[in-house]
């Protein structure tokens, strides 16, 4: 598959991915709002509720992540490469800003994208890939955090962390509203509420491991799109290729101040992991497809 067409494809289903998640936490709404009585009440509080997620991850996610990480801000002349690296390949590109650049003090090789928009953006790297890095392979990565900003990953991901928070809110207010009842008065004995009752406790329990397994499907739809769209912005696939064999083939993949929540962003999974190959199961809960993957398409292109 060519490069375009791996960028139209992974588009695709990413979009569709999300709009399945959307529609999800709308449903969980809904039973909320059957369930009391007033369909539109649980719309409404499915809505309340994910717009103050959003808001707090749209003005103050970046930088609560870039804390969280550890990161501090890139300056010259010690970073003076790296700024210039992240400020051509953003003209390349066609940026409409030159994200901010941050490092990690970290001997693992990695980096990650975040922000809310290619005008509010950030790019971060650990000091351990700017050592390991040859010229093409660090262009290679940059290009692929940079293509997370222009195709909008980055608002993606948010989004789909925020679905993941609505979701255990709205699931936590589901369960306990069947344990200590609603208002409607006349569901005694009626048989379709006792359905409605055991689906909803189901949907309850189910809902937090289901979002979360859907936002690990978007996470790693985006990484595929970021590796085409890299390799289309340097021309050059082998140097990204070349970059990811050399993070897996890292002795210590562990970013110290990486945790579940933040490990959807980076390159590479930010964790040790035993390198032997993951079975279908295990891939349903990784934030990352599988390394060997990446660099066969990226060779292949």
């Amino acid at each position: 598959m060519g490069i375009y067409e791996e960028i139209t494809s992974n588009k695709r289903k990413s979009y569709l991915l999300v709009f399945f998640f959307m529609a999800f936490v709308v449903f969980i709404g809904l039973i909320i709002g059957v369930y009391w009585g007033n369909q539109y009440f649980g719309i409404i509080l499915a809505v309340i509720v994910g717009m103050v997620y959003f808001l707090f991850s749209y003005y103050s996610g970046a930088q609560s992540i870039l804390t969280m990480s550890g990161a501090k801000e890139a300056t010259k002349p010690e970073y003076t490469y790296l700024i210039n690296t992240v400020e051509g390949l953003s003209i390349a590109a066609g940026l409409p800003k030159v994200p901010k650049v941050y490092i990690i003090d970290d001997s693992a090789l990695n980096a990650f994208a975040t922000g809310r928009d290619p005008n509010n953006s950030y790019v971060c790297v650990t000091t351990g890939l700017l050592k390991k890095m040859n010229r093409q392979e660090l262009e290679g990565v940059i290009a692929h955090e940079l293509s997370h900003i222009k195709n909008y990953d980055i608002r993606v991901m948010m989004l789909a962390a925020v679905m993941v928070g609505i979701t255990v809110l709205l699931s936590d207010f589901l369960l306990r509203s069947f344990l200590w009842g609603g208002k409607d008065r006349n569901r005694e004995g009626n048989q379709l509420t006792f359905i409605l009752i055991i689906m909803g406790l189901v949907l309850a329990v189910l809902s937090p491991f289901i979002g979360e397994l859907m936002k690990l499907a978007i996470s790693r739809k985006r990484e595929f799109l970021a590796d085409a769209s890299g390799a289309l912005l340097t021309r050059y696939p082998k140097g990204l290729a070349d970059a990811l064999k050399k993070i897996k083939n890292d002795p210590d993949p562990l970013v110290d101040k990486a945790n579940k929540a933040t490990a959807h962003l980076f390159i590479s999974t930010p964790f040790r992991h035993d390198g032997k190959k993951s079975t279908w199961f295990q891939s349903l809960f990784s934030t990352h497809p599988d390394i060997n993957l990446r660099i066969r398409r990226l060779e292949e292109m």
